[in-house]
């Protein structure tokens, strides 16, 4: 039978549905990168984008491929989002028109090799990709405007990548996103009410008996949340509470690499060729430690198809229960 779950932080309902992915599919969908289509993020292209802001490399005295001499580089987006600015105000009808846009869009390239998943990357890319996103997440704060910044990661076209080569993006923005908004309300209720911080109780109830966890080290685990939206979903949370990422310690950050790295290794041998997203919620930058807030890393696997249901009645539809997962993903 079919089964419903309410997430607690979102108050969004999940609908557990086994044998949902058996159903038939007349279509077939082939995906493939155009044979002349060139990388800007390769090694020896870096003119193909815009001035660069930060780089990383040169480790151990080493330069990066090819003599690149840099393992991991920062550009601005060539084109950026938009992003709100202020308040829009009703026009005469009533209705709400465009603001001004301003804000940061960033592209954080992960190699200098042409390759695709963070599984590919080197643990030197890997590492130095969790201190360029730590380094942006303390810039950011000074660009005119942006209150938070959210560093994200798309593989795959089915999860919205436009470009194979392994690259994250961070956008800043004038407002704290309305998800991390909910979550940061939600988790302030539930301190109150469970007079502990939600997600180290999480943490805590899965260390103790295990029904969820996905992986484990010395300062990381990896969950399926209770309420999972999609199928094997996974979040990284540290085992102790920390509600801003880029105030991590470098021995945490190399931990947290080969972490995550091995995460997704673990599902993308579970489902080969997968197209994910992976998100980054921490705390507002205008904010000082949050007693009810913990960062986290949300890795979104894109087996299903998100459909006129769903869409329509704000409900998820997840075949595989998030205990199924993390069992299948454990070891």
């Amino acid at each position: 039978m079919p089964q419903l779950r309410k997430d607690p932080l979102s108050e969004r309902w999940v609908i557990f549905a086994e044998g949902r992915e058996e159903r038939p599919n007349e279509f077939e969908r082939v995906e493939r990168r155009r044979p002349d289509a060139r990388c800007p993020f390769c090694a020896g292209h870096e003119a193909d984008t815009p001035p660069q802001l930060a780089r990383y490399g040169r480790v151990d005295g080493t330069d990066g491929e090819g003599g690149a001499g840099w393992l991991v580089r920062v550009v601005p987006n060539k084109y950026p989002a938009l992003l709100a600015h202020g308040r829009a105000e009703p026009d005469a009808h009533g209705l709400y028109v465009a603001c001004d846009a301003v804000g940061a869009h960033e592209v954080i390239v992960e190699s200098p090799r042409h390759v695709s998943s963070l599984t590919q990357l080197t643990p030197a890319e890997v590492q130095w990709l969790m201190v360029a996103y730590t380094d942006r997440l303390r810039a950011l704060p000074r660009v005119s405007g942006c209150k938070y910044a959210l560093a994200f990661k798309n593989v795959g076209p089915e999860a919205g990548a436009s470009i194979e080569h392994a690259h994250s993006q961070i956008v800043g923005t004038t407002m704290v996103p309305s998800e991390v908004a909910r979550e940061l309300t939600a988790s302030r209720r539930l301190l109150r009410q469970l007079r502990q911080c939600f997600f180290c109780r999480v943490v805590e109830d899965e260390l103790t008996h295990g029904a969820r966890l996905a992986a484990i080290s010395d300062r990381f685990v990896a969950v399926c949340p209770y309420a999972s939206r999609m199928p094997y979903e996974v979040w990284v949370l540290p085992r102790e509470h920390a509600s801003h990422f880029e105030q991590q310690e470098p021995e945490a950050l190399e931990e947290l690499a080969g972490f995550l790295q091995r995460v997704i290794a673990r599902l993308e041998a579970r489902h080969p060729q997968l197209a994910y997203n992976y998100f980054l919620h921490t705390a507002p930058f205008d904010t000082a430690r949050l007693r009810h807030y913990h960062w986290h890393i949300e890795i979104f696997p894109r087996l299903t198809t998100t459909a006129g249901f769903e869409w329509g009645a704000g409900y998820y539809i997840n075949p595989v229960p998030p205990e199924q997962a993390a069992a299948n993903l454990r070891w």
